[in-house]
């Protein structure tokens, strides 16, 4: 099939690599978000994706919004199907009927569970031990269109929503390429969503990562891991920002919510129910490094707390 892809960060990677390996398909345009600034020049950057696409000498769209000179281009290109991964911004219907298979999206979690933004970090947040990743042919509604294929993806007790999307987006990429596949064969009918089994995870700002110590452990515990590597835990010490890494619930005996306890080699913080173990953090103006190194460094005095 001639294939337009859809995409922007280095999740969608892997399956833009697997389509452009196929024999079977054919890649001929990217559509990606525009160039934006990044370091403190605020230079210009190309997408993860535009970049490989730039790489295969692929023709590459960054259209601020979807408009009419898009979909102009994109019916001259007249491709069979649009597969996307995480372009980032809604397309308009008009767009959406101009192929013939339409616009499949792969989606990073067991639709309908966790429709919206943040599928991984809710997983993780909501404890769930088994997740995965669905393509799903693309609709009006927020997620919510017909479901193609799944593959399913254990949530360890240790996952990073970094871990567990770098993990989905490789098998993710075997799914949508399997889909491609079964759509140009005629032999994937995709089944209705189960309205009664929706929910959804909406997008994680700045404010949700920050850390309540009055939630017990696990809760603590998961919100950590939910928010790193992006937009990254943290709580308030001395008045100042305090970025956290994971944490690992201690058995040590109890301490009040956000009261620290630093030895030699550990760094422990109450929560609403046991302790947990820093890991590394990151005070406002200086490098990630142990806990016990910051705790050393910044003299803790008995009864301080993080907020």
């Amino acid at each position: 099939m001639r294939l337009v892809f859809a995409g922007t960060p280095p999740a969608a990677l892997p399956t833009l690599r697997a389509l452009l390996a196929s024999e079977r398909h054919e890649v001929v345009a990217v559509l990606t978000r525009p160039d934006a600034p990044v370091g403190r020049g605020r230079r210009l950057e190309r997408s993860p994706v535009g970049a490989l696409a730039d790489e295969h000498e692929i023709p590459v769209f960054t259209p601020a919004r979807i408009d009419e000179d898009f979909r102009c281009a994109l019916t001259e290109l007249a491709p069979d199907c649009c597969p996307v991964v995480a372009y980032g911004a809604l397309l308009p219907q008009s767009v959406l009927d101009i192929p013939q298979h339409g616009w499949v999206n792969l989606h990073f979690s067991l639709l309908p569970a966790w429709r919206g933004a943040a599928p991984v970090q809710a997983a993780i947040r909501s404890g769930d031990e088994i997740t995965g990743a669905s393509t799903f042919r693309i609709v009006r509604e927020l997620d919510a269109g017909p479901v193609f294929g799944v593959v399913t993806e254990r949530v360890w007790e240790w996952d990073t929503a970094g871990d567990l999307l770098d993990r989905l987006a490789v098998t993710g990429a075997d799914l949508m390429l399997s889909t491609m596949d079964g759509i140009e064969e005629g032999t994937l009918v995709p089944r209705e969503q189960q309205a009664d089994e929706v929910s959804y995870a909406g997008k994680v700002t700045a404010e949700d990562a920050r850390v309540p110590f009055t939630d017990p452990a696990t809760t603590v515990d998961r919100l950590i891991r939910s928010v790193t590597p992006d937009p990254g835990a943290w709580c308030e010490f001395r008045g100042e920002r305090l970025k956290l890494g994971p944490v690992v619930p201690s058995q040590d005996p109890g301490l009040e919510p956000g009261e620290i306890r630093a030895g030699r080699k550990q760094v422990l913080v109450g929560t609403g129910t046991q302790p947990v173990r820093l890991g590394e953090v990151q005070a406002q103006g200086k490098k990630r490094m142990s806990a016990a190194d910051w705790a050393r460094g910044s003299r803790i005095e008995p009864g301080e707390r993080l907020r």
